[in-house]
């Protein structure tokens, strides 16, 4: 096998696979590097207590926060990234999220390029994963060139009648973008060829039926089929990026493959291993030219971390929820402020129906693990769940680095009015709207002991702009200080808003995808 390829991927995200997928037409050899392995196809994956309360496919890993207290990340290292487990939900950000917006906790960075820079990408990348949604229904979606490439998914009964009754109260409910490989019927169920079943193991689980539109599924997949000018190694971690002489080009991609040492070399490296793991390789890849890390003159590397505020609320209802599908509506009204909050609030969406494993796994302790388990089949039965995530802010010491050796994650709270808020409100609402409801907080949904405002929505440890002694990277998404290397994640990100960033890290790594075309 020849060490030296035309372009090098380092990760097989829904950036970096997006990235790839672009560029294997061009002919040029390709080499995607993944730590992980493809996620094992077993009926685990359907399984809440496995899945979330056993957190069986997340990193085996420990970290440390800056209150000394450790804490294991909630990362899956497979082909296809952390989308193999994301919810499908792809969303614009809002027209005025590029802006500066001032928030109840500081305010949000301007972008230095605007929405229409990305629109032409995010069109492309809705078409690319599959995006089923209808344009008009949210009054904050900004302007689109082009329709859904796929119809909504279709409401069932009892959220149908949810999004009446908020309609009926004012508010502007509409259809939740997905990213789903199905096919309906006029009623709504899924056709007898459709990959997707419509059934309640959405979200977080991985689809046995590879019917979630995933990073693996849509491109790596695909691409290997048609190209044999890409190769795909797992089980290759990288452990740093070495550099010529002259510290200007990286020369040397260095990797860990089943116990042995290996060096690969590429005329462009692109870094595509998610806002974390991207910061701590190029923080691992100090040298005499870069002695503070990689890329990491300006002392930004790692800095500005953003995850959103969030929190999935369960809500308890008399009358039973027999809805299998339930993430198919959102509301937006709130996400910049309210008759009552003058400041930005955030996104309300379903998410995934509860399942008895996983309310039980919360609210019990090991030693009680013996009570019946018909009260909590009885609770999922009757609880509807929500998705709330507002915007928190860049702040430099919310940052992850290495310290001693151990990866040290320090994070403070930087907007967490927004959040409390967007509680307030959707329990307001809910009773308005007339669902009589008891709201529980939901603290499992990423998987055992892991804080929803942990590590799921990671953005912004290298951060892009035109000031190489304040930002990483420039507009293009390469390194200010290398020539050859570019960041194709949500490292990028200069502010995060309040909608889920996977479309965003779609298009902008196919906008970076154009860039390097030009140069191979």
């Amino acid at each position: 096998m020849h060490d030296h390829y035309d372009l090098i991927v380092i990760g097989s995200g829904p950036g970096g696979a997006a990235l790839a997928q672009r560029l294997a037409p061009t002919g040029k050899r390709i080499l995607m590097l993944e730590r992980g392995d493809y996620l094992p196809r077993s009926e685990k994956n359907w399984s809440s207590q496995s899945v979330f309360v056993d957190g069986i496919y997340q990193a085996k890993e420990t970290w440390t926060n800056a209150t000394g207290k450790t804490f294991s990340p909630a990362l899956h290292y497979f082909v296809g990234g952390n989308s193999k487990v994301y919810g499908g939900a792809l969303l614009r950000l809002r027209e005025r999220d590029f802006e500066e917006v001032m928030h109840a906790g500081g305010v949000s960075p301007a972008w230095p390029l605007g929405y229409a820079a990305f629109e032409p990408y995010y069109s492309q990348a809705e078409q690319l994963f599959h995006v089923h949604g209808q344009r008009g229904e949210d009054p904050l979606e900004p302007w689109a060139s082009t329709p859904y490439p796929h119809p909504p998914v279709r409401h069932e009964p009892k959220i149908a009648q949810l999004d009446a009754d908020l309609r009926r109260i004012g508010l502007h409910p509409f259809h939740l973008p997905l990213g789903i490989l199905l096919d309906e019927n006029p009623d709504g169920t899924p056709t007898a060829g459709s990959i997707c079943m419509r059934c309640s193991f959405f979200d977080g689980f991985p689809c046995l039926l590879n019917g979630k539109a995933d990073a693996q599924v849509i491109c790596i997949d695909p691409m290997l089929a048609a190209h044999d000018n890409v190769t795909l190694m797992t089980k290759a971690y990288v452990s740093r990026l070495g550099t010529d002489p002259s510290g200007r080009r990286v020369n040397a991609v260095h990797v860990t493959r089943g116990g042995a040492q290996e060096i690969y070399t590429a005329d462009i490296v692109v870094v595509a291993c998610g806002a974390l793991s991207s910061a701590l390789l190029l923080l691992r890849s100090a040298s005499e030219q870069h002695p503070d890390g990689l890329a990491n003159g300006s002392g930004q590397v790692g800095r500005n971390y953003m995850r959103h505020h969030m929190s999935v609320l369960m809500a308890l209802m008399p009358e039973p929820n027999d809805t299998v599908f339930q993430k198919t509506l959102a509301f937006s009204d709130f996400y910049f402020g309210s008759d009552d909050w003058p400041h930005p609030l955030g996104l309300v969406q379903m998410c995934a129906t509860s399942h008895a494993p996983q309310i039980r796994g919360e609210v019990l302790p090991k030693w009680l693990e013996w009570l019946p388990r018909a009260p909590f089949e009885q609770m999922a039965r009757h609880s509807m769940d929500f998705w709330l995530q507002a915007e928190d802010l860049p702040h430099p010491d919310n940052r992850i680095h290495y310290k001693e050796g151990a990866v040290h994650l320090d994070l403070q709270e930087t907007n967490p009015q927004a959040l409390h808020h967007l509680k307030r409100k959707l329990k307001q609402v809910l009773t308005d709207a007339g669902h009589p409801h008891v709201l529980l907080k939901r603290s499992l949904y990423f998987g055992k002991d892991i804080l929803l405002d942990g590590t799921a929505h990671q953005a912004g440890t290298a951060r892009f702009g035109t000031d190489p002694a304040k930002s990483v990277l420039d507009l293009d998404c390469r390194a200010h200080e290398l020539d050859n290397l570019y960041l194709a994640d949500a490292s990028f990100f200069p502010s995060i808003g309040a909608v889920n960033p996977t479309l965003t890290i779609i298009a902008n790594a196919l906008r970076v995808a154009d860039k390097i075309k030009e140069r191979l």
